[in-house]
């Protein structure tokens, strides 16, 4: 038996856990009717197949309809969720691994005007700043109602084959009954902290009636909130105890913080740029305070940390899921001693991000999750080996050289610079970004394993291509900034990328003109307000940077407003004009009417990028496809078949940014569906 602190098993009451690394409850979005039909199962079994001990399902499945889901949940309310769970739980239970689901009531953490429109209620009229809604002051009726819909959610689950629950306490219901800032009842849920937790054990004890006492029961709860007037730490070992103590859960999940803001909820789920770990230790003192079953997640991304967490006793259970998104795979590669080849999580959050936005949770570097019906985590073999030539090393380029050397192919890559990388290269100049090349390295690393044949400072052209003698040809050039979006003056602004690069020295009084609103303005910002500059961002959206998303705007919003940067929203620059050493900036508004000036020195336009197709172009007449993709053979996983020229000798293809600007995942989703089939 291995000596990894990592690998040795656990029990919990009955239940023995193979490992001690979990997946903890989280929400992918993935639901079809409030359900967890084929898409939602392909992605919960391929974690139990990587060899994890628990995966956890549901961040949270929703127990009342007057907790409806601001993003696709699962509906633990609805009898017909039984024979979806069932099916799930029996085949994650064939790999091995156990399984458990997270249940909750929003409370206020949830809108009015979804589901069913029913009143959102909580123990205060007090708003919740990220969803907006003003709730019902819950009443006696309010409280029996939600603790039975608790203990109906979890005999259904029980049914379905669960080997427990978790209740979802922090930032919902439960923890807005426990916090002061949150409670204002009066009578027996309302004054004392005995009061406020009497929710809490009530709806324990209608589950455990329910569910008896072979079910593991357990519970992710906030024991330290983080606010003036909330639930402190002594408060929290105090409620960790309380808890321990009620004989009616199995283990403590500890959360430190609040949810009820973005900038909250990103302390509580740290991103890329933010410390590994940072509760880690906090977890450590309620363990060694209660001396009971602990778990604990949040930005442990790496084998190392985790086996720390064991070994150190902080935790019993580790949780590494945002990590398990990005390598399904983990513990199976450390059991076969290849945690080299583990994919490491980036921190770039794209999969919580898109939840927040009202989409399906996909991971930036690993297109395969959440798709697992029709893209592989583990590549197969071709039957024939061909020469597949790709040009350009960046995200796109190295994703489909390496798919294409795993199916057994011979690949040959070249690249313009002097490294890998392309724009995750440029982005990872940024201190907070820097995890992002990541992203790179991995491939790299990859490639060189597979025998992928690199040629750098290599400006590639259709001949050197043919001396290859390739079969398949693959352009992932990339784009260039584009800045030409003026009406007049375009020779006088710079790209975000000059800036970010360090080709051109920022200015000190400088208007950043974005509305591709991603990465590369608010970089570019904060580059330049770093310097001491006078900085505005203009964009003509409703919003800036909304390709950046909410919890990735956190660490930006932070730096940048104590830079004092000014952000300027619904106006649109027009035009450009020299003036001695100054640029007049002319201002107009897509809402009509309006004109304004801008007296400033410099003129940063962030406006995505044009593809570097040239190559593609000179190469199309060549290729037997001239070029073509099938998408209904792309979209159906089969090869490209299409032959417009007799005359072509290999196929050609074209994909990520040197197809039109979007964005990392996209680039790397491009690479892996074109070449898994090859």
């Amino acid at each position: 038996m291995s000596n990894d602190p990592l690998l040795q098993p656990y029990t919990l009451k009955h239940l023995t856990l193979r490992n001690r690394i979990i997946v903890t409850s989280h929400e992918p979005a993935y639901p079809e009717d409030g359900m967890p039909k084929e898409r939602y199962r392909a992605y919960t079994l391929e974690r139990a197949r990587g060899g994890v001990a628990l995966t956890m399902t549901a961040g949270s499945a929703a127990v009342s309809k007057d907790s409806p889901p601001v993003f696709n949940n699962l509906l633990a309310y609805k009898d017909e969720i039984v024979p979806w769970i069932r099916e799930m739980t029996d085949a994650v239970h064939e790999e091995g691994a156990a399984i458990m689901i997270q249940l909750t009531h929003l409370g206020r953490r949830t809108r009015w005007d979804k589901g069913d429109w029913l009143p959102v209620v909580a123990p205060s009229h007090h708003r919740e700043a990220s969803h907006r809604s003003f709730p019902k002051k819950m009443e006696d009726w309010d409280i029996e109602r939600i603790i039975k819909d608790f203990a109906d959610a979890a005999e259904r689950m029980k049914a379905g084959g669960m080997d427990g629950v978790e209740l979802e306490a922090y930032g919902h219901l439960i923890d807005q009954f426990n916090s002061p800032l949150t409670n204002e009842l009066d009578g027996p849920y309302g004054g004392s902290l005995e009061n406020r937790m009497r929710f809490c054990f009530d709806v324990f004890k209608a589950m455990r009636a329910r569910v008896g006492d072979d079910f593991i029961l357990g519970v992710r709860y906030t024991a330290d909130e983080c606010l003036p007037g909330g639930t402190g730490k002594a408060d929290g070992i105090e409620i960790s105890r309380r808890l321990r103590d009620s004989g009616l859960i199995d283990y403590l999940n500890v959360i430190r913080g609040h949810i009820d803001t973005d900038a909250g909820l990103t302390d509580v789920i740290p991103i890329q740029g933010m410390a590994n770990s940072p509760h880690l230790d906090f977890a450590g003192e309620i363990r060694a305070a209660t001396q009971f079953p602990t778990f604990h997640a949040a930005k442990i991304p790496d084998v190392a940390t985790a086996r720390h967490a064991i070994a150190a006793g902080k935790v019993d259970m580790v949780g590494m899921t945002r990590a398990h998104m990005t390598d399904p795979h983990i513990v199976r590669k450390i059991i076969e001693k290849r945690e080299e080849d583990i994919r490491p999580c980036v921190g770039a959050n794209y999969c919580l991000d898109r939840i927040y936005q009202g989409g399906m949770a996909f991971c930036i570097h690993n297109a395969a999750t959440g798709r697992e019906q029709t893209m592989p985590h583990t590549i197969a073999k071709a039957d024939t080996r061909k020469k597949v030539v790709i040009v350009g090393a960046g995200p796109a380029g190295l994703e489909a050289a390496r798919v294409a050397a795993e199916r057994g192919h011979a690949v040959v890559v070249f690249e313009a610079a002097n490294d890998p990388g392309g724009q995750i290269r440029l982005t990872a100049q940024s201190e907070r970004r820097r995890e992002m090349i990541s992203i790179i390295d991995w491939r790299m690393s990859q490639c060189e394993k597979l025998g992928v044949t690199f040629y750098f400072n290599n400006w590639a052209d259709a001949d050197m291509i043919a001396a290859e003698g390739p079969d398949v040809v693959i352009i992932a050039t990339g784009g260039l900034p584009h800045t030409e979006v003026l009406s007049k003056g375009n020779e006088l602004v710079v790209s975000s990328w000059d800036i970010i690069s360090g080709d051109v020295k920022p200015g000190t009084n400088v208007l950043i003109f974005d509305d591709a609103g991603d990465h590369a303005g608010l970089q570019a910002a904060e580059f330049i307000a770093k310097t001491g500059a006078k900085v505005e961002i203009m964009t003509p959206d409703r919003s800036f940077a909304p390709e950046v998303m909410a919890m990735n705007l956190v660490p930006y919003m932070r730096s940048l407003q104590k830079l004092d940067v000014t952000f300027t929203v619904t106006y649109r620059l027009q035009s450009a004009e020299k003036s001695g050493n100054q640029i007049i900036a002319h201002v107009g508004s897509d809402y009509g009417g309006v004109t304004k000036q801008r007296t400033i020195d410099q003129i940063v336009i962030n406006h995505g990028t044009i593809p570097l197709d040239d190559l593609y172009f000179e190469m199309k007449p060549g290729s037997k496809n001239l070029g073509e993709v099938s998408y209904d053979q792309l979209i159906s996983g089969v090869p490209q078949t299409a032959e417009r020229n007799p005359a072509g000798t290999y196929q050609l293809f074209r994909i990520g940014d040197a197809v039109a600007a979007r964005n990392t995942h996209a680039a790397i989703y491009d690479a892996l569906r074109l070449a898994k089939d090859i």
